[in-house]
């Protein structure tokens, strides 16, 4: 059964750095497109970055992380990981990883098959 452990969430000042991690097991995951999404109470959860398999080699960014975020895959590890700089406080949320049904990113929230817990990324001063 598949299972993913987002982890790497934390405190940070404006204009720092996190990284986080996005680890599987039970699956190959470079057959699949991976995706990152965050979540703030209230709200819907937003589509962040998404990384295609290592074969396709495109990377997808929300416009308002644009620049600053960078999504990155290891294979060797089945590890996603989402490089996170220059935060804002408008980057607070849990951020979820989830792994599309096919190869490609998808358009569509739908086609996320397998979600992780979350884990909290908190930007103040």
């Amino acid at each position: 059964q598949e299972h993913f452990v987002e982890s790497g969430g934390g405190l940070v000042q404006p204009g720092g750095s996190l990284r986080l991690s996005c680890t599987t097991s039970g699956v190959l995951l470079d057959y699949y497109a991976v995706g990152w999404f965050r979540q703030t109470p209230g709200n819907k959860r937003e589509g962040v970055s998404c990384i295609t398999t290592s074969t396709i080699g495109r990377t997808h960014y929300a416009d308002s992380v644009m620049g600053r975020f960078t999504v990155s895959r290891d294979n060797a590890k089945d590890t996603i990981y989402l490089q996170m700089n220059d935060l804002k406080p408008e980057d607070t949320a849990v951020y979820y990883c989830a792994r599309a049904v096919q190869a490609s990113c998808p358009s569509s929230r739908d086609f996320y098959a397998y979600w992780g817990q979350g884990t909290q990324v908190t930007v103040s001063a």
